[in-house]
């Protein structure tokens, strides 16, 4: 079994920072992909940033220059630096691993709630 435990949400003003992590522990054999999505009310759940094996990342549109996904490969663990933030982006944030070498497992962390208001 794997868990990915998250932290940093919280409220921040418009214009300001946050930044989470997300720890993965357990059976951790091979993560082919970590990092973040979101949902906010209303909303799918959709992609924020990740990092895929072998070192590139992935980043929605909506974040791209505001938002930086990092790694800690010796830490199993993955961060998210978001500046510049929005009210758009007041959302449940969900930490996301792949898992697996032939056979792929997806796990989701208990979701961390971030929300940009004044």
């Amino acid at each position: 079994q794997v868990q990915l435990v998250e932290s940093g949400g919280g409220l921040v003003q418009p214009g300001g920072s946050l930044r989470l992590s997300c720890a993965a522990s357990g059976n951790i054999f091979s993560i082919n992909v970590m990092g973040w999505y979101r949902q906010a009310p209303g909303k799918q759940r959709e992609l924020v940033a990740v990092i895929i094996s072998g070192g590139s990342e992935k980043y929605a549109d909506s974040v791209k220059g505001r938002f930086t996904i990092s790694g800690d490969n010796a830490k199993n663990t993955v961060y998210l630096q978001m500046n510049s933030l929005k009210p758009e982006d007041t959302a449940v944030y969900y930490c996301y691993a792949k898992l697996g070498i032939i056979n792929y497992i997806d796990y989701w962390g208990q979701g961390t709630q971030v929300t940009v208001s004044s």
